[in-house]
């Protein structure tokens, strides 16, 4: 057997979860385990949703293309979102923090800054975590929040005939840091949008509330967590590309660096929209805008097409 059967890189991101979630189990406590934006776990008197996320300098960010207060609120936003993506709302955030030694005080300091500022835009608060000593400097957060009475909504609910639809912004993020990548500092519009994202939380609860059949955050890029949605619930996806405008300062960067920005607004991640399904009778909630339709079948296609090239990020390919 070559050596790419037998590691990581053979199977992928999601291959792996699956071949591990599948050798694990679980207590009576866990509602819902493993294979969605969060988990749910019962509490002595109530329900608590869970998630967690790790950043890795050099992988997730670099210090010199972010601060540290924008790295901050960018770690506090990626476990808000998967929390509001379940129909919950965000109530605490715990933070482990690994360092280089010689990290400057004041730098910690800021990145607590901007965790606690982007978990107060939704009444969270930073209630404890952990510090240790590390060469790579790493930051994970977890997030917990409360359903409020609510059902979770998970990936597994679209029915054909369901409307997909989109609240927040694609491709500003993904647009941001190809600009970085090449050297650049601007457009200030994108590269803003990658340091800091704007995360429509409360329009997670409104979906739950307007009877949402399945919701994700777009954290990998809108093609690739459509597809998450759409293997759940068994079901295919098709969305319309002229449901996304291209804003003047992304066409203008797309053309400077040869680059489709449909790419960025399809398949770029962490603007940590919301995407959601929802049944063809249902007004939808302030916010969100349909961008195509639930079908019979499986897979995810771009105006009744596949999409040529990635659809999103994996972290093993």
């Amino acid at each position: 057997m070559s050596e790419h059967g037998t590691s990581v890189v053979g199977v992928g991101e999601f291959g792996l979860i699956d071949r591990v979630t599948a050798r694990l189990s679980y207590g009576s406590t866990v509602l819902l385990g493993p294979g969605d934006d969060a988990a749910v776990v019962a509490a002595s008197d109530a329900r608590v949703v869970a998630s967690t996320d790790v950043l890795v300098e050099g992988r997730h960010f670099r210090r010199d293309w972010s601060g540290a207060r924008d790295i901050g609120h960018r770690a506090a936003a990626a476990n808000l979102a998967d929390v509001a993506a379940m129909g919950a709302r965000p109530t605490a955030l715990l933070v482990a923090l690994c360092m280089p030694a010689d990290l400057a005080i004041a730098w910690a300091e800021e990145l607590a800054d901007g965790l606690a500022a982007e978990a107060a835009t939704v009444g969270a608060s930073v209630v404890g975590g952990d510090m240790s000593s590390s060469p790579t400097l790493t930051i994970a957060v977890t997030a917990l929040g409360d359903l409020g009475g609510r059902a979770p909504v998970t990936r597994a609910g679209a029915r054909p005939g369901d409307v997909v639809a989109l609240a927040g912004r694609t491709g500003y993020a993904a647009a941001g840091l190809t600009v970085l990548s090449r050297g650049f500092r601007t457009p200030r519009l994108l590269v803003e949008a990658y340091r800091r994202p704007e995360v429509p939380y409360a329009a997670g609860p409104q979906a739950a509330d307007a009877g949402a059949t399945a919701m994700i955050d777009v954290s990998d890029g809108l093609l690739a967590d459509l597809g998450h949605v759409a293997r759940a619930s068994g079901v295919a996806m098709d969305v319309r590309r002229d449901a996304f405008e291209v804003p003047r300062q992304m066409r203008d960067a797309a053309q400077a660096l040869g680059v489709d920005p449909y790419t960025w607004l399809l398949a770029g991640g962490e603007d940590h929209a919301l995407a959601a399904t929802f049944p063809p009778a249902v007004p939808l909630p302030e916010g969100w805008r349909p961008v195509g339709e639930v079908t019979p079948g499986s897979g995810v296609t771009v105006d009744g097409r596949p999409w040529e090239g990635a659809a999103g990020w994996d972290h093993f390919r």
